[in-house]
């Protein structure tokens, strides 16, 4: 019997699941690091962001914060000299949807951390985002362009792998 319901449970914890998860976890190579600090990015499929450069080249993050570490400094990190950025893609973390990482909006200072510690908590609405803030001891809600390079660098003190 135990048997029986201990299937039953994981198999319904498996339909629960988004497509869009299980899809990002199929699409993402497990061998695929963080282009930032090299973290394996499978692992953590709700905290995956990637950005494709103008030649066409995906980049792959563990979190919005490595991304906009690679965003503010991309040829530190491998991008071509006159290569520009075009899309970013980041998880909303209530729906667990893909979205465009400029349109969102992100909570800072959150009792919530991602795989690397502070994060930037990606939500499609500000409302959600206002939510989220209020109960998990939200600092302050910004748009993609009120991420400074400073902020980033402030979330990432201690936390560096590379």
């Amino acid at each position: 019997m135990k048997k029986n319901l201990c299937k039953f449970v994981l198999f319904s914890c498996l339909l629960a699941l988004p497509a869009n998860v299980l899809a990002v976890e199929k699409a993402v190579d497990t061998s695929t690091r963080c282009s930032v600090c090299g973290m394996f990015v499978a692992k953590y499929p709700n905290w995956l962001v990637s950005l494709k450069t103008s030649d066409g080249e995906t980049k792959y993050f563990d979190g919005v914060k490595d991304m906009m570490v690679f965003y503010f400094a991309p040829q530190k990190y491998g991008a071509k000299t006159g290569d520009t950025i075009g899309e970013i893609t980041v998880v909303d973390y209530y729906s667990l949807n893909p979205m465009e990482a400029r349109k969102a909006f992100y909570v800072v200072g959150s009792d919530i951390n991602g795989p690397m510690g502070h994060e930037f908590i990606p939500f499609k609405t500000k409302a959600d985002a206002e939510s989220f803030s209020k109960d998990h001891q939200g600092k302050n809600i910004l748009t993609f362009e009120g991420i400074t390079p400073d902020l980033v660098e402030s979330m990432r003190s201690g936390q560096r792998m590379k």
